[in-house]
C-alpha cells in the first residue's frame, strides 16, 4: 500500500472539524445493554479476547441499527461513519476521508483544477464572489467581485453549501457552465457563459515595498518551493539587485506538506538541521538538513511574519529559520500544530489520515500545543479580533500532548537592533484600518520593512 508522509493543509483547524465525539448518550431502559452485549463485553480480561467481544459488540450495534432507525441506512454509511469516529477520537487531524474527500484533498495539494477561477463565499444563502483570478476564464467573462451568483446551469444555488456550489462550478476542461448572477446596479439579473479551464491555485505573491521584498506564502502545495523560487527571481529583476532583505508572511498560513517545508526552508539556509520527527517506532524516526548553497537571498535579512494563523508547515518554516538565527520572527504566537500524518491511500474507499509522528526544530523544541513565539511581539490590531473557531492547537479536543522537546521557547536573541525593542506591540490609536489593498495600512507588514531595514544596516556597520 503506497503510502505518503506530509503535514497536511490545515482545513482540518480553520473550519472547526476538531468537534469531540458526543459526550454522553440519552439509553433508554429497553435493552439496549445487555440486549447488545455491553455488559458481557466490557466484562472481558484484556487482550485478543476483548478485542473479539468489542468486534461482536460493533457487529449488534451495526445489525441494530440495520434493522431498527427510524428510516433506511445505507451499510456504506455507516461503516464510513464508525471510521470517521474511530479517527476522530484520535486526535484533532486523524481523519477518515471518503473518495470524494480524498480527491478534493489530492486537488489542494497539487494546486490545480478545472474550473472558472472565482474566490467565493457563502452570503445569506447565496454564493458571493470575493474575486475573480486574473487570467481565467471568470476574468475574462467579467465576473466582478460582490456579484452574487444566484443559479448554475439554470438551478438555483438556494439552499446548497458553498462546497456543492464549488464541486458544480469545477469540471473538465472546455466543458460549458452559465452563471446566472445578480450585480450591484444592474436591474436585471445577469446569464454568464464560460468555458471552464485548468486553474491553478496562486500560493505566493510578491511585490516590494520600499527596498524590501515582500513574499506572502498562503499554504504549503506542490506549487510551494517553485513559486517561492520564482517570486525571489523576480523581485531580484525588478529590484535590478537592489533590495536591503526580504520579508516572508506566512500569515494565516495553514501548513501543508512536509517536503514543501523543508524545501522552502532550505531556499533561506545554506546548512544545519530543518526539522526532525519522531514516530512511535525508532527507526520510522527522520532528521532533514539543509543542502549547501540552499539560500537564494544571499544572506540579506530577512523578517518572517506569523499570528496564530500559522500552523504545521508554516511552524516548520518559522522554527528552522528561528533556530538558526537565520531570520527574525515578528508578529504573535502561532497555532502549535506539532504533529505529522501520513496519508494512506485505501484502494476504491478513499484514504485516512492518521498522525504517526510529532516534529522537532534544530533545537529539539516541541511546539505542539505550544507554538512559536516570535522575537519580536507585534499585534496586528489594538483590539483582539472576536474569534469563533479555535485559535490554536490547544483550543482542540484530544490533542497529543508535548512530549520529548528540549526547552519549550527560544532563547532570547542577543543579535536583533537596538530599535527592535522600539518597535510598539499595537498600532497607534489613529493607525487606518486595514484594507488587504494597501499595504500601508498592515501594520505588522510595515514594523517588518522597519525591522529590515535596521537589519540591514547593522549588517553594513559590521562590514566596515
Amino acid at each position: 500500500m503506497k503510502r505518503r508522509t506530509g503535514l497536511l493543509l490545515g482545513a482540518a483547524f480553520v473550519a472547526g472539524v476538531a468537534a469531540a465525539p458526543v459526550a454522553g448518550l440519552l439509553l433508554h431502559g429497553m435493552g439496549f445493554g445487555p440486549g447488545l452485549g455491553i455488559t458481557d463485553a466490557f466484562a472481558q480480561s484484556s487482550g485478543a479476547a476483548e478485542t473479539y467481544q468489542m468486534l461482536n459488540l460493533f457487529g449488534d450495534v451495526f445489525e441494530r441499527v440495520r434493522a431498527d432507525y427510524v428510516e433506511p441506512v445505507k451499510d456504506r454509511e455507516l461503516v464510513e461513519n464508525a471510521l470517521s469516529g474511530m479517527l476522530s477520537g484520535l486526535d484533532p487531524h486523524s481523519a477518515y476521508m471518503n473518495p470524494k474527500s480524498y480527491a478534493d484533498m489530492q486537488v489542494q495539494t497539487r494546486g490545480e483544477f478545472g474550473g472558472l477561477g472565482i474566490e467565493v463565499t457563502e452570503d445569506g444563502g447565496l454564493i458571493k464572489v470575493i474575486s475573480p483570478i486574473d487570467g481565467t476564464p471568470a476574468a475574462r467573462a467579467g465576473i466582478k467581485a460582490g456579484d452574487l451568483i444566484l443559479a448554475l446551469d439554470g438551478k438555483s444555488v438556494e439552499g446548497i453549501t458553498l462546497n456543492d456550489a464549488v464541486d458544480k462550478m469545477r469540471g473538465p476542461p472546455n466543458s460549458k457552465i452559465t452563471l446566472t448572477i445578480k450585480r450591484d446596479g444592474v436591474s436585471k439579473p445577469l446569464d454568464v457563459s464560460m468555458l471552464r479551464e485548468v486553474i491553478h491555485i496562486q500560493v505566493v505573491r510578491s511585490h516590494i515595498e520600499g527596498d524590501v521584498g515582500y513574499i506572502r506564502l498562503t499554504q504549503f502545495n506542490e506549487e510551494s518551493d517553485s513559486s517561492i523560487r520564482a517570486a525571489i527571481e523576480q523581485l531580484k529583476q525588478q529590484s535590478g539587485g537592489h533590495l536591503k532583505g526580504y520579508i516572508l508572511d506566512l500569515r494565516n498560513n495553514p501548513g501543508g506538506l512536509l517536503d514543501q517545508a523543508i524545501a522552502v526552508s532550505n531556499d533561506f539556509l545554506n546548512q544545519g538541521e530543518i526539522v526532525s520527527t519522531r514516530a512511535r517506532h525508532p527507526e520510522d524516526s527522520q532528521r532533514w538538513y539543509a543542502k549547501s548553497g540552499g539560500d537564494l537571498i544571499g544572506r540579506l535579512p530577512l523578517v518572517v511574519l506569523i499570528n496564530n494563523g500559522s500552523a504545521s508547515a508554516s511552524e516548520i518554516v518559522s522554527g528552522a529559520l528561528q533556530d538558526d538565527r537565520r531570520a527574525v520572527l515578528l508578529g504573535t504566537r502561532s497555532f502549535g500544530k506539532g504533529s505529522v500524518q501520513t496519508v494512506i491511500p485505501l484502494p476504491g474507499n478513499g484514504a485516512i489520515r492518521l498522525t504517526t509522528a510529532r516534529y522537532y526544530t534544530p533545537s529539539g523544541r516541541s511546539i505542539q500545543g505550544l507554538g512559536i513565539t516570535p522575537d519580536v511581539e507585534v499585534h496586528e490590531s489594538r483590539e483582539a479580533p472576536p474569534h469563533f473557531l479555535p485559535e490554536r492547537e490547544s483550543d482542540l479536543q484530544h490533542t497529543i500532548t508535548n512530549s520529548g522537546g528540549t526547552t519549550p521557547s527560544a532563547p532570547p536573541r542577543a543579535d536583533l537592533p537596538p530599535m527592535a525593542k522600539a518597535i510598539p506591540a499595537k498600532p497607534p490609536a489613529d493607525w487606518p484600518a486595514f484594507d488587504p489593498a494597501k499595504p500601508s495600512t498592515d501594520f505588522q507588514l510595515q514594523q517588518g520593512v522597519h525591522l529590515v531595514d535596521a537589519l540591514a544596516t547593522m549588517k553594513r556597520a559590521a562590514a566596515n
